[in-house]
This record gives C-alpha cells, sequence and structure tokens, in this order.
C-alpha cells in the first residue's frame, strides 16, 4: 500500500507541471519538452495529444494509483510509458548522462503493482468489497 501510494504521489509531481504548464526542476516548460521528445524522438504524429494523455497519466492517473483506484490499467498503463522512456533513452545506463535507470526502475515497480494490485487498503479493495455485499 504505501509502495502504491509513494509511487503515485511520485507521478503527479511529474504531471501536474505539465498540466499546469509551470516548471518542474530543470525544465520551464515540461509540456513543450514532452512534446519535443514525442514529435522529435519518437516521430510519432499528434505529438500535443500524446503529450496530453502523457500528463493525465501522470498527474490523474498518480492520483489514481496513490488512491488505489484502478490500479491495475493505471499501473499498466504506466509501465508501458515507462518502458517507452527506457526505449527513447536507452541503451545509456548512467545517471549523469540521462540514463534509463529511474524510468528503468519505475516501469518494474509499475508492473510489480499492475500484477499485485492495489492492496486490502486501496479504494479498488473497498468498491469491490461494497460491491459483493449489494450482491
Amino acid at each position: 500500500m504505501a509502495l502504491r501510494a509513494v509511487f503515485g504521489i511520485l507521478l503527479v509531481t511529474h504531471g501536474l507541471p505539465k498540466l499546469t504548464g509551470t516548471g518542474h526542476g530543470s525544465m520551464a516548460d515540461p509540456m513543450a519538452g514532452s512534446i519535443h521528445l514525442i514529435e522529435n524522438v519518437l516521430h510519432l504524429p499528434m505529438a500535443p495529444l500524446w503529450a496530453m494523455g502523457v500528463a493525465w497519466l501522470e498527474g490523474l492517473g498518480g492520483l489514481m494509483l496513490a488512491l488505489g483506484l484502478a490500479t491495475r490499467p493505471i499501473a499498466l498503463l504506466v509501465t508501458l510509458q515507462m518502458v517507452g522512456i527506457c526505449f527513447v533513452l536507452g541503451p545509456t545506463w548512467a545517471w549523469i548522462d540521462r540514463g534509463i535507470e529511474f524510468p528503468f526502475l519505475m516501469a518494474f515497480l509499475a508492473l510489480f503493482i499492475a500484477l499485485r494490485g492495489g492492496g486490502p487498503l486501496a479504494l479498488d479493495s473497498w468498491l469491490h468489497a461494497r460491491l459483493a455485499r449489494r450482491r
């Protein structure tokens, strides 16, 4: 439960600046950075739309993970996002060179949460128990 909550809050700290248009660390405009990466490195069409999806996944999805709501599907989407980031940044492993250690660990944690679920203190568990009582 604590791992899921901390993981979700950490994601929120990356999504919220994109959604609010505020700076994040050394990035004055993290949304523009995401659009640039998607457009010029991944060469995907509709980069602003993809970047908005990433921002919502990290912002709202991170909050949902912290609360344990829709835990498995959100964690699976985050796993895919982090694997994509590893692909873009890889194969560099050195921290100093914007290596993939952090997104690799995030992918592993997200996959772990997707496979294990939110745990007994997750809203998912509470909702499931409430629905079971109604039947």
